[in-house]
């Protein structure tokens, strides 16, 4: 599997290649976290979002695809008694209606073969009320040009599904009856938007 095979090197882009994303990123899910969620994190690659949230709220399931991933992030985590990991697919997760008060899945839905299929459960596992925080990398650009540096790692495995600009991954929540959402665009070398939905 590519993330697998990834896994010891991803944090090189994370925090080197794309550190004023990912700083921006960090400071925009802080402070959408507090001290009573329960929050399920979905996709948490090596854990650079785990270690920010598990400080910061009650309880933090983190779950990958990838194992390799997973025990990087559980390592990262150790100290945290409220953070428990998991391996699972966002695609069909295996946890009960409404068990959460906050899901967040950043960074995956371009990946994704059925990217609606990926926020239906996301939605199904959030309570009512609750927040589905959904950051995704910008691949293309306002004159839809694909991102040099997505180019690529696509070449290298990482094989982005959809390209999104800030306007069309709007397009994407709208479509789907999203009304309640916040959205902030995160610059960097492959930018990042957030969309925090709230649940009706």
């Amino acid at each position: 599997m590519f993330w697998d095979s990834v896994a010891g090197v991803y944090d090189i882009f994370v925090k080197v290649i794309n550190a004023k994303t990912h700083k921006g990123l960090v400071k925009v899910i802080s402070s959408e976290i507090s001290s009573t969620d329960e929050v399920l994190e979905c996709a948490c690659g090596t854990g650079f979002l785990s270690e920010v949230i598990a400080p910061k709220c009650k309880k933090l399931v983190a779950t990958d695809f990838s194992e390799k991933m997973l025990k990087k992030a559980e390592k990262k985590c150790r100290m945290f008694e409220n953070a428990s990991f998991a391996q699972a697919n966002i695609l069909s997760l295996d946890y009960p209606d409404g068990a959460f008060d906050v899901v967040l899945a950043a960074n995956v839905i371009h990946l994704l073969d059925e990217p609606i299929k990926g926020v239906k459960e996301i939605d199904r596992v959030c309570k009512s009320g609750g927040k589905m925080i959904i950051p995704t990398y910008m691949n293309r650009d306002e004159k839809e040009n694909t991102n040099a540096f997505v180019k690529t790692v696509g070449k290298a495995g990482a094989d982005f599904k959809r390209e999104f600009t800030f306007e069309s991954y709007k397009s994407f929540f709208e479509e789907l009856g999203y009304g309640n959402v916040k959205y902030t665009m995160i610059e960097g070398r492959v930018p990042c938007a957030v969309a925090v939905i709230i649940k009706d």
